[in-house]
């Protein structure tokens, strides 16, 4: 406690000894403490600085503190007004930055949508949404956009929603939990308040603020290509549309993803409904966030599992086991889909990626 005062435990013992003498001299100091002389001596003088002893004859003689420290109280009070004042100007003027900034920023910018064309213009636009936001910030974001340097970037953004008592939600793709950084993250967020989900495959990252504004990419496979913000009601309706739809498939961060009664996970009935739709192994593996290797490893285990030897009948036997829908309007086929017999013609070339 005393050492806000400058004082150690043997000036305090010092100081207690002077109060019990009517008055003492420096050599009664060393002949009564145990304790080196130069160490007597300088808490002597600190306990003189602080005029809580006060020579006179050659005596200290103890002053009561609240006289003695009057004074170096009043100077910390004035130091901390002064702190005060110089907090207040400093406010002031980040205040008048930013209404300055936000002027600058709505300068030009046409009804609706406004077209953000570097990393850098993005993440300002992102630092700017994300201050006015007071109620949500709702995100899908695919593999692509979770790399260690965004991830980084976004943490203090996500830190500043969260402590405004900001609601984050936030959808990944399951792939997530093979990106250490990324996940990392995600749990950071989750043990903070956010509410995390998981799906397996995700169409492009969007970023809600109040559902008043939105970021979306320019081109949703080039996450450099830029970013576009929309504001106007239509874009908005369609967006919370689609976050709200994926949301009604997210699993909770870290929930168990083990199929029950031997029924796909979810990631795999996704990838048994890219490989319905004839796309590559490349293609898949981009779709779902994952490796080539780790695609093909999947793909290779759902045909053992379905004692499949091509895909066309992996599909066939999936849709037999009740995995997937057997049409096209169940939502698991796509729309024009061949017949069995010119799929199985197709799915025999090499240009739809066979190997498994």
């Amino acid at each position: 406690m005393l050492e806000s005062l400058g004082l150690d435990e043997l000036a305090h013992t010092i100081y207690r000894f002077a109060l019990t003498r009517s008055g003492c001299g420096i050599e009664d100091l060393l002949s009564g403490i145990d304790a080196p002389e130069k160490d007597v001596r300088r808490g002597a003088d600190r306990l003189v600085q602080l005029s809580l002893l006060r020579p006179l004859s050659g005596k200290l003689i103890p002053t009561r503190p609240p006289i003695a420290l009057r004074t170096l109280l009043q100077r910390q009070q004035a130091e901390v007004m002064r702190q005060q004042q110089e907090f207040a100007s400093v406010k002031a003027a980040v205040d008048r930055l930013s209404e300055e900034y936000e002027d600058a920023q709505t300068v030009g910018t046409p009804a609706g949508w406004e077209v953000l064309d570097t990393e850098a213009a993005v993440h300002a636009r992102m630092e700017r949404l994300a201050g006015l936001a007071t109620v949500e910030c709702a995100a899908m974001l695919p593999a692509e956009v979770n790399g260690a340097e965004a991830v980084q970037a976004r943490r203090p953004l996500d830190q500043h929603l969260l402590e405004r008592g900001v609601s984050v939600w936030n959808i990944y793709q399951e792939s997530i939990y093979n990106d250490r950084t990324g996940v990392a993250h995600a749990r950071w967020l989750s043990a903070n308040g956010a509410r995390i989900g998981t799906v397996p495959t995700l169409p492009l990252w969007v970023v809600l603020y109040d559902r008043r504004s939105a970021l979306l990419p320019v081109d949703p496979k080039d996450p450099a290509a830029g970013a576009v913000q929309v504001t106007g009601a239509g874009f908005l309706a369609g967006l919370a549309a689609l976050f709200e739809q994926m949301c009604q498939s997210m699993k909770p961060l870290d929930a168990s993803c083990g199929p029950a009664a031997d029924q796909p996970t979810p990631m795999e009935r996704e990838l048994l409904r890219l490989m319905g739709q004839g796309l590559t192994d490349e293609a898949v593996c981009r779709k779902l966030g994952v490796g080539l290797r780790t695609a093909r490893r999947m793909i290779a285990e759902l045909m053992d599992r379905l004692g499949a030897r091509s895909r066309f009948e992996a599909g066939a036997n999936a849709v037999d086991r009740g995995w997937l829908q057997p049409c096209a309007c169940g939502g698991d086929r796509p729309v024009g889909v061949d017949p069995p017999r010119r799929m199985a013609r197709r799915l025999d070339g090499t240009t739809v990626g066979m190997s498994a």
